[in-house]
């Protein structure tokens, strides 16, 4: 647990909590930050509905002062409440100083309600039960939120009700009044105190849930890693032992002038080769993209980072292709992916595969008509771009990595592998500005060529600008 400075923080730093304010992108912040605008409502609430109205009171200068002692109660109880949730969620120590005075401006304050009732400078006909309910009230249910165990909870939520009570038979304001005050503070409080309770745990447990779900992913990444390596030792393991031996008796058989010497290299050689085949088998079983796969993936990547992602065609468009374009059109999901995560602030973002038809060819109504040859087209497009730099597309990632060999996942490479296909590549802002568009367009095999397998309608068989989802 680390202690923050909080020495030179501003009044809304304090309230609101930095981190809080700083990032709620994501669902866990969104419910943090909600959960401490509800505290700060609330403590509101008792500054709107409970000091303002002392200001225009007809008893003087006793409502002054009882303003100025409820806006002081609300502020520090706003204070509390956000630094409490921080000590619950470990970010920050134990608010004690902060609970010592939320303590005292609560008893000072029903203190000060029953010495002005035992005077008469306020009277029961005014809001003095609004007053003895709502300041113990709003003390106690922040004050729980610093509390450790469900007992000290319990015995504050009780306490408050019963030193009220005693309170006002010593100064001897009757028995009615007593158990007025003791019923109206325990049912404020109670609901008051569950309701904070609630909210502070509600933060926590889905606190947890994303904390789980991040470190199943990475168990995940890890477990596959181990799997990778495994197959790379089942690979390599026993060749490079045989190889090392087979070396070794080369050696042995070269320093004794024998023939044998030149046919185990030649052994070591082959096995090396086909260590090597083996080891692109298994490297390129990792690095093969499959569009459905890739499309689910960016769906979930891009909706854990807090941005609002919708994928058109995900149903049927990525199983009727052919592998090799499936891949091909799986590394453009990649890339384009990539650049969403790293340039900009996007807010949303919308994968669409469509497939074009051309029209329909001419021939005898109710006979054969020619086959027509479809392109599929895929369309990413997010906000918040930043400035154009400079680079084509305006993408930032052609850093050489893809542009200097050609084969990696960079524009330049994106394009040269939808060119063996026939495709082509845009990348740019959208015509309005705002947003970035990558769009992909390749041809759909002819029917009835090699490449149309696993299709199960023809061609034709949708409209023009038809999304396939």
């Amino acid at each position: 647990m680390t202690r923050e400075k909080a020495g030179g923080d501003p009044l809304w730093a304090r309230l609101f909590g930095r981190r809080a304010l700083r990032s709620a992108r994501t669902d866990t912040a969104k419910v943090e930050l909600y959960t401490r605008f509800t505290f700060h409502a609330t403590a509101g609430l008792e500054a709107g509905a409970l000091a303002f109205p002392q200001l225009f009171a007809e008893r003087q200068p006793a409502g002054v002062w009882l303003f100025l002692l409820l806006l002081a109660h609300s502020v520090v109880c706003a204070v509390l409440s956000s630094r409490a949730l921080d000590w619950r969620l470990g970010r920050r120590e134990r608010p004690v100083p902060l609970m010592a005075a939320t303590a005292a401006l609560s008893g000072a304050g029903v203190l000060v309600l029953l010495l002005l009732l035992d005077t008469g400078a306020i009277s029961k006909e005014d809001d003095f039960g609004l007053l003895m309910m709502g300041i113990p009230a709003f003390g106690v249910a922040t004050l729980v939120l610093g509390l450790r165990t469900t007992e000290a909870r319990v015995y504050a939520v009780l306490g408050a009700p019963t030193a009220t009570a005693v309170a006002t038979a010593v100064l001897g304001l009757g028995l009615r009044q007593t158990w007025l005050n003791f019923v109206g503070v325990a049912a404020a409080g109670s609901l008051l105190a569950l309701t904070y309770v609630f909210s502070a745990w509600l933060v926590g447990v889905v606190r947890e849930l994303d904390a789980s779900h991040e470190l199943r992913t990475r168990l995940a990444v890890a477990e596959e890693r181990l799997r990778f390596g495994r197959d790379m030792h089942d690979v390599m393991g026993r060749n490079l032992a045989v190889m090392a031996l087979k070396s070794e008796l080369a050696v042995q058989l070269a320093e004794r002038g024998r023939p044998e010497a030149v046919s185990q290299m030649a052994e070591v050689q082959r096995i090396a080769q086909e260590s090597q085949r083996e080891v692109r088998d298994v490297v390129r079983g990792y690095r093969e993209a499959d569009l459905r796969v890739e499309l689910e993936g960016a769906l979930g990547v891009l909706k854990a980072a807090g941005i609002d992602c919708v994928v058109h065609g995900l149903d049927d468009g990525p199983t009727t292709l052919p592998p090799d374009l499936r891949s091909a059109l799986g590394w453009v999901v990649r890339e384009a992916t990539t650049n969403v995560l790293r340039h900009g602030d996007p807010r949303r973002c919308t994968i669409r595969l469509a497939t074009t038809v051309p029209p329909e060819g001419s021939g005898p109504p109710g006979g054969p008509r020619p086959p027509r040859q479809g392109e599929l087209v895929l369309t990413v497009q997010n906000d918040g771009v930043p400035e154009p730099t400079g680079v084509p597309g305006g993408s930032a990632v052609e850093d050489g990595t893809g542009a200097s060999t050609g084969t990696g996942s960079g524009l330049v490479g994106l394009q040269e592998r939808l060119a063996a296909h026939g495709g082509t590549l845009e990348a740019g802002p959208t015509p309005g500005g705002g947003c970035f568009r990558l769009t992909a367009r390749v041809p759909l095999p002819a029917p009835g060529t090699d490449h149309d397998r696993g299709s199960s309608a023809p061609a034709g068989s949708s409209r023009p600008d038809e999304v396939a989802a």
